[in-house]
């Protein structure tokens, strides 16, 4: 540091702590000439360093260590300097992404924490020459699912703050170019991740507005717009249906908690051709592909059945494993009978009790919102963050259906129980418990055979609804995922303007063609669609007449 003071009486005070000057004179000019970069901020040693969270000690644990990788497409040639200037105003001001995770002993204990570095954006952003000359169309998309599926199997270097951004200058079937970004899971959950992301955006037709997210209508209820008079009226029938719901969420509670318990012993799903074995294994090379659909149609159908956009994804998707279940099982018998023999390729060939339970992932902290992690981007002010997730085991009723509508109606009633109960919550602080009892080995080993007991993963999060842009790149789509947790499959919906796009994880040696399952997925929103609609226009003629 170089300090030139001009001539005059003056006097400075050097605080050690925070190293700043203080200068105690009037008309006092002072240079400071110093290699410090400009988004270098000043901290105390308490916000320098911060001891890891349970859910973060967790994901660092090496039976446990995940990732979430998020593609995102845009509609021009990507700009390198322009992004990597837009990181250095933007996403490195973040504490976490500009922390790295250091391992210290005190006492002969060892703790992990986030302690404050200087960042390098360009040590985290990897342009890699892609030979783009004879790729075109499917080659590419193929290309770049190779080329993801290769960083599933590269660990981020923990010397430095766990993130890194891939750009791709690679011509896909629905972008331009396309963006990788890697996160260490440890950073925090999902839904905080994607909301960093998306303040770090703007929109495209405003570049100085962030993201607008759709607005969520929680109109209150019937009885909350009573008046006095009719509020006294049905002030028994209030007082009951208030004691008939707590009684209705213990017992819920204790009765997922008790299929916790059974799972984590001995409950096990069905062997079925989607569900992979984790127990003995070790880190392995994953699929991630995707499919965008139009939101439009899950939307028709989420009105016309009076449901919830989550409702319909989780009917859709069950009717979409059924499709591929039969399918697989289909071809096993084939494989079995001989081509030579005759074979019923519409038979349905599957066990008829399948148990195939999901975890879906739950985020428990109130939703953090883009205008506050902007705001802490842009101001140094704070905001929540961490990780603070609690899983429900969701079973899903496999099955062929006559009527397509049954898988809405059936995943409706399941996830409406589900709501009704404390089970993510319960997850959630047995995790805590047995983190400070047990510690972080034995926590995971529990986690591991949870989730080794059941078949897959599943999430959904809400987008943006007008077009954004990254750095001034405008976005086509999305396809955020996380690995590294003991599933052969893994779901993710990320809904982006008029669109949803599907993402699936997959384990390569037990998914050989998840193409497939994305195909079935599909075909079974066009069927369920259609029989929405049929049954739409029977109900509007049943009227007529």
């Amino acid at each position: 540091m170089e300090i030139k003071v001009e001539p005059k009486a003056m006097e400075i005070k050097v605080e050690a702590k925070t190293m700043e000057i203080k200068v105690e004179e009037e008309a006092t000019i002072i240079k400071i000439h110093q290699d410090i970069p400009v988004a270098t901020v000043r901290k105390t040693k308490e916000e320098e360093e911060q001891p890891l969270s349970p859910a973060a000690r967790v994901f660092h644990a090496p039976e446990f260590n995940c990732y979430v990788i998020t593609v995102i497409g845009v509609k021009k040639k990507i700009e390198a300097d322009v992004v990597i200037e837009g990181l250095k105003q933007t996403l490195i001001r973040h504490p976490r992404f500009s922390s790295k995770m250091v391992n210290k002993t005190n006492k002969n204990k060892q703790t992990q924490r986030w302690v404050r570095t200087n960042v390098v954006v360009n040590d985290h952003v990897i342009v890699p020459d892609i030979q783009t000359q004879n790729i075109e169309n499917a080659n590419a998309d193929k290309f770049l699912e190779s080329y993801v599926s290769d960083l599933t199997v590269v660990s981020l270097d923990i010397s430095k703050p766990l993130w890194e951004l891939h750009l791709l200058d690679l011509k896909t079937s629905d972008a331009e170019n396309v963006a990788v970004l890697k996160f260490h899971h440890s950073l925090g959950d999902g839904m905080s991740l994607m909301a960093l992301v998306l303040a770090c955006m703007r929109k495209t037709s405003n570049p100085d507005e962030l993201p607008t997210l759709p607005y969520q209508n929680r109109s209150s209820s019937g009885s909350s717009r009573l008046t006095g008079g009719s509020m006294s009226g049905f002030r028994f029938l209030w007082l009951f249906t208030v004691l008939w719901s707590t009684i209705m969420l213990v017992l819920n509670t204790i009765c997922d908690a008790l299929r916790f318990i059974a799972t984590a012993i001995f409950l096990k799903d069905t062997k079925t051709p989607i569900k992979g074995d984790y127990r003995l294994s070790k880190t392995k090379r994953m699929s991630l592909v995707h499919l965008t659909v139009s939101l439009d149609d899950i939307k028709l159908i989420k009105t016309t059945m009076k449901m919830t956009v989550n409702d319909v994804v989780l009917g859709v998707t069950q009717a979409g494993l059924s499709q591929y279940l039969e399918k697989k099982y289909g071809e096993k018998k084939k494989k079995i009978v001989g081509e030579d023999q005759e074979y019923k390729s519409n038979s349905n060939e599957m066990p008829k009790r399948i148990r195939l339970r999901s975890a879906l992932l739950i985020n428990l902290r109130p939703t953090t919102g883009i205008q506050d992690l902007a705001d802490m981007m842009d101001k140094g002010s704070k905001c929540r963050w961490g990780n603070m997730i609690g899983y429900i085991v969701f079973p899903f009723s496999i099955g062929l259906r006559k009527d397509p509508l049954e898988h809405l109606g059936t995943a409706k009633r399941i996830i409406d129980r589900k709501k009704n109960s404390l089970e993510a919550a319960l997850t959630f602080i047995i995790g805590k418990f047995m983190i400070k009892a047990f510690g972080v080995k034995v926590t995971v080993n529990l986690l591991n055979r949870v989730l080794s007991n059941t078949t897959m993963s599943f999430s959904n999060l809400i987008g943006p609804i007008e077009e954004i842009s990254f750095f001034g790149h405008p976005i086509t789509y999305m396809a955020p995922s996380v690995y590294g947790h003991p599933h052969a499959l893994t779901m993710h919906f990320q809904s982006y303007m008029n669109k949803m796009t599907i993402s699936l994880t997959v384990d390569p040696t037990v998914i050989s063609n998840p193409h497939q399952l994305l195909d079935d997925w599909e075909e079974s929103l066009r069927t369920i669609k259609t029989a929405v609609q049929e049954r739409g226009s029977t109900y509007q003629d049943s009227r007529l007449s």
